[in-house]
């Protein structure tokens, strides 16, 4: 079942996809480098079999439901108006940790990590056992690239509150990011049994799984957190690579329909939708969903490879439901 509504949709593939403007900088590598000539057999096998590695490392990068830190304050708007009014609350209370925690949480969102973490270090001065702002300084650690640093905060966050599934699955992503993985899915499976209802930790051990090709695992971890967060993209994008993986290509498609329906500007799963249908032998919906994957980024080499091997032809429309 799609998770929004079945209209056709069409898109042109524009030749200014092709431009000479720079692309935006992405961890994801190409995934169909040039080759020397090779029997036609073994360039579908070999080509296909790039661009499936590519498409699963789409997998690891930070999504929505990666984030094991941020406690409630964080959902608060990060406006320059909330900022100020939060600002105004720490001028009349300078000695509540609390008010430092949720400027802080708010910075953060808003992408200003040094400024949050100045709140959260003022936090945990004057609450030495506040176990939110800890986790809340773990995440930004992790999101400078410092693991170890966000480790040594989770620790702390644990000490303070053994049954806190929010610092148990940020440290287990800091190991992940040390590629620690059985240290990361001791943690997150102990996040997922303090907190059964979590997303995020059935999404971030299915990832685990998912890098170490148990995809069975993963699949599983991946239909329960699509479950308890059904109008995410993220799993339903992340469990079609697996299903790809597995070979279950009809699942796949199925997946990436809904998570395209979900998200519609997220060029990674139009992608993996258009080598999905390619493989199923769909050429019209392939073309469709690599041409508005070009559409939203221009120059993404695995798109313009796919729309390039189903025959797509610049300024023709395609359907691609």
């Amino acid at each position: 079942m799609r998770a929004g509504g079945t209209a056709a949709r069409r898109f042109t593939a524009t030749p200014d996809c092709l431009s000479s403007r720079p692309m935006t900088p992405r961890p994801f590598p190409s995934p169909c480098p040039a080759r020397k000539a090779a029997p036609r057999a073994a360039r579908r096998v070999t080509s296909f079999a790039a661009c499936l590695a590519a498409a699963l490392a789409l997998a690891g990068c930070s999504t929505v439901l990666e984030h094991g830190g941020l406690a409630p304050e964080a959902t608060y708007s990060a406006s320059p108006a909330n900022i100020a009014s939060l600002t105004d609350v720490i001028q009349s209370q300078p000695n509540d940790p609390q008010a430092y925690n949720m400027r802080g949480t708010v910075l953060a969102s808003a992408g200003r990590r040094k400024e949050a973490l100045i709140d959260f270090n003022k936090a945990v001065q004057l609450d030495p056992k506040y176990a939110e702002a800890y986790a809340n300084r773990g995440l930004v650690h992790r999101q400078d690239g410092q693991p170890d640093l966000a480790i040594k905060d989770y620790d702390a966050a644990i000490r303070i509150d053994p049954n806190y599934a929010t610092a148990y699955l940020g440290r287990g992503l800091a190991w992940r990011d040390k590629k620690q993985t059985l240290k990361a899915l001791e943690d997150i499976n102990r996040a997922i049994a303090i907190r059964p209802d979590n997303a995020q930790a059935y999404y971030n051990r299915g990832l685990l799984y998912q890098g170490s090709a148990q995809h069975q695992f993963a699949i599983d971890d991946f239909s329960t957190a699509a479950t308890l967060a059904p109008r995410e993209a993220d799993p339903y994008l992340a469990r079609a690579l697996s299903y790809i993986a597995a070979g279950d290509l009809k699942a796949a498609a199925s997946d990436l329909d809904n998570a395209v329906q979900l998200d519609e500007q997220n060029f990674a799963a139009w992608t993996s939708r258009g080598l999905a249908y390619e493989r199923m032998g769909d050429k019209q919906k392939a073309a469709g969903s690599y041409a508005k994957a070009l559409n939203i980024q221009q120059n993404y080499a695995p798109a313009a490879d796919g729309f390039r091997r189903v025959g797509g032809e610049y300024g023709k429309t395609y359907q691609a439901f």
